[in-house]
C-alpha cells in the first residue's frame, strides 16, 4: 500500500510539474508583434476608382479551352495601360511578352542593392452563365455604387495590378526615384499557369542574372474574423505556398452488357479506388510555416489556444484535431486529397470498357509530387488500375521564405503604419500564384494583397458579387506606395 502511494504521489508530482512547464511556457510567450508610428494618409486621385472601374469592364478572362480566348479584350487592357499611366509608360523601362504580360524596371540610384519585383495577374476567371442572375450588379460593369466598385477582378486580382500602377504613377510625378531597382510584373494567364506569362518573365530575369531581394504578390490578405479565437484584423503574409498535382487513374476490364455485370465492373473498380483514397488521407502535421504563424500570433490567443501555440511540440496534436475539423483548417496541416473528374460510361445498358479519374492533391512543404504518386499507388494497390501523373501542369512546393529578412520586415512595416492595429502574421498560402515561377531568382518570395476578406466577402473569390470598398482601394494604393519607399531607404 505503501508503494502505492509513493508511485501514486509520484506520479502526481510529475503531472504537476509538467502542468508547471506548460503554463511557464505559456506566461512567457512573447508576443512577435512591433509597433511602429502611423504615417499621413497620402491623398489618392480621385480618378483611380475610375481608373480601377475601367480595368473591371476589361473582360481579360483566361478560359480553360485556348480557343476561347479573346485577344481583343487584352489588346485592350495593353492601350488601357498604356493611356492610362502615361508617367509609368515613359519613364520606365517595359518589355512585353507573348503579347500580353508586362515587364517594367524602374531604376534605382544604389546599384549596390538587389532589386525588388512586384508582381499581380491582370487576368481573370470566367463568370459562369448561370450565375448571371445571381449578381446584384453586372461582372463586367465596374459599376460604383454606394462607394463599393462591383465586378470580376476586383479582388482577384486586379487590385493587385491597379494598385501598384496607380501608386507608382504618383511617385513618378512627384519625381521620386528609388534606391533600389524595382521591377513590375503583370502577367496575363495566371489564372490557367502562368506559363505564357511569368514564367516567361522569370526565364527572362533569369537569362539577364538578375538576383532578386525579394518578390511581393497576391496571396494573404487582411483576414477579419477569419482566424479563430482573435478579433483583430490579421495581416497574412504568405511565406510558403502548397504544390499542386493531378494523378490520374484508369482501369479498362471487359465491358459487356448491363444485363450480365460481372462481380466488379469498371466503375465498381475505380470507385473503390478513390473510397481508398478518401479513407486513408496523408498523414496531418504542422508544417514549419504554420508553426511561425503560431508563434506570431500565440501571445494574441486565448489562453488555451496560447498555451497551444507556447508548446507546439507537446500539444501540436490539439491544434491538429482542432484544424482537422474544417476544410481550411484541414488543407494547414495535410496534402488534400480532391475527386475532381471522373468519366466512364456511355449508355444506360452498356457496361463500360474503360473508366477513368483524377485526384487533385494541394502539396504540404516537405513532400512532393513523387512522394504523393508513390503514396496514392500504394494505397490503392491495385494492378488493374493504371497510376500516373496528369493534368495540365505540376507545381512542387515552394521553399519558406524567412520572417527575419529586410523584406518580410519592410512589408510588415508598411502595414503597420498604413493599417494600424493590425496584427501580422507569416501564413500558408494553399492555393498558387505566379510568384511560384520566381522561386530560382529569389530567396524570398511574400505574398500579400492589400485587401480585406471576411465571412461576407470571402466566397467571392471565383464566385459570384465580387466587389470591393472604394476606400480599400484607396488603402492599396497607399500600401504599395509605403512599401515601395520603404524597401527602397
Amino acid at each position: 500500500m505503501k508503494l502505492f502511494k509513493k508511485t501514486l504521489l509520484g506520479l502526481l508530482a510529475v503531472c504537476l510539474i509538467f502542468i508547471a512547464f506548460l503554463v511557464f511556457n505559456t506566461l512567457t510567450l512573447k508576443s512577435k508583434q512591433l509597433t511602429f508610428g502611423t504615417i499621413e494618409k497620402i491623398k489618392v486621385d480621385p480618378l483611380s476608382k475610375i481608373n480601377f472601374s475601367n480595368a473591371i469592364k476589361i473582360k481579360t478572362i483566361s478560359p480553360e479551352n485556348a480557343a476561347d480566348f479573346d485577344s481583343l479584350a487584352f489588346d485592350q487592357f495593353n492601350i488601357f495601360i498604356k493611356e492610362t499611366y502615361p508617367f509609368v509608360d515613359s519613364l520606365l523601362e517595359e518589355k512585353t511578352f507573348n503579347s500580353y504580360s508586362h515587364l517594367y524596371k524602374w531604376e534605382g540610384s544604389d546599384k549596390s542593392l538587389k532589386p525588388t519585383l512586384f508582381i499581380a495577374h491582370l487576368d481573370v476567371v470566367p463568370v459562369v452563365e448561370a450565375n448571371l442572375s445571381n449578381w446584384k450588379h453586372a461582372p463586367f460593369g465596374g459599376e460604383i455604387v454606394n462607394d463599393t466598385i462591383w465586378g470580376r477582378g476586383t479582388i482577384d486580382d486586379k487590385i493587385g495590378v491597379i494598385g501598384i500602377m496607380e501608386s507608382v504613377e504618383l511617385l513618378l510625378k512627384s519625381n521620386y526615384i528609388p534606391k533600389r531597382t524595382i521591377y513590375l510584373g503583370f502577367g496575363h494567364d495566371e489564372e490557367i499557369g502562368g506559363v505564357n506569362g511569368a514564367m516567361v518573365m522569370a526565364e527572362y530575369l533569369k537569362e539577364k542574372n538578375v538576383s532578386l531581394e525579394f518578390v511581393m504578390d497576391e496571396g494573404g490578405t487582411i483576414s477579419q474574423g477569419l482566424v479563430p479565437g482573435i478579433e483583430k484584423d490579421v495581416a497574412l503574409i504568405g511565406t510558403a505556398e502548397k504544390g499542386f498535382v493531378t494523378v490520374e487513374l484508369s482501369v479498362a476490364l471487359e465491358g459487356g452488357h448491363s444485363s450480365q455485370p460481372d462481380k466488379e465492373t469498371n466503375i465498381d473498380v475505380l470507385s473503390n479506388a478513390i473510397v481508398k483514397l478518401k479513407n486513408n488521407p496523408f498523414p496531418a502535421r504542422i508544417p514549419t510555416v504554420v508553426g511561425k504563424m503560431l508563434e506570431y500570433l500565440g501571445s494574441e490567443f486565448p489562453f488555451t489556444t496560447r498555451m497551444v501555440a507556447a508548446n507546439q511540440k507537446l500539444l501540436g496534436f490539439l491544434f491538429i484535431a482542432v484544424s482537422e475539423s474544417t476544410p481550411q483548417g484541414n488543407a494547414n496541416v495535410r496534402t488534400t486529397t480532391a475527386p475532381t473528374i471522373f468519366h466512364s460510361g456511355v449508355k444506360e445498358n452498356v457496361l463500360p470498357p474503360v473508366a477513368n479519374a483524377s485526384v487533385n492533391f494541394r502539396i504540404l512543404p516537405g513532400e512532393s509530387s513523387s512522394t504523393v504518386l508513390e503514396r496514392v499507388k500504394k494505397t490503392v494497390n491495385d494492378e488493374r488500375i493504371s497510376v500516373e501523373i496528369g493534368g495540365n501542369f505540376i507545381t512542387e512546393p515552394s521553399k519558406i521564405s524567412s520572417t527575419e529578412t529586410m523584406g518580410f520586415q519592410a512589408i510588415q512595416k508598411t502595414l503597420l503604419e498604413v493599417f494600424p492595429g493590425t496584427l501580422v502574421s507569416p501564413y500558408l498560402v494553399i492555393g498558387g500564384t505566379d510568384s511560384r515561377h520566381y522561386g530560382a531568382i529569389t530567396d524570398d518570395i511574400y505574398r500579400f494583397a492589400s485587401i480585406k476578406l471576411h465571412k461576407q466577402n470571402i466566397k467571392s473569390f471565383h464566385g459570384i458579387n465580387e466587389a470591393i470598398p472604394v476606400k480599400e482601394l484607396e488603402d492599396a494604393i497607399r500600401f504599395y506606395h509605403q512599401l515601395i519607399m520603404n524597401v527602397s531607404q
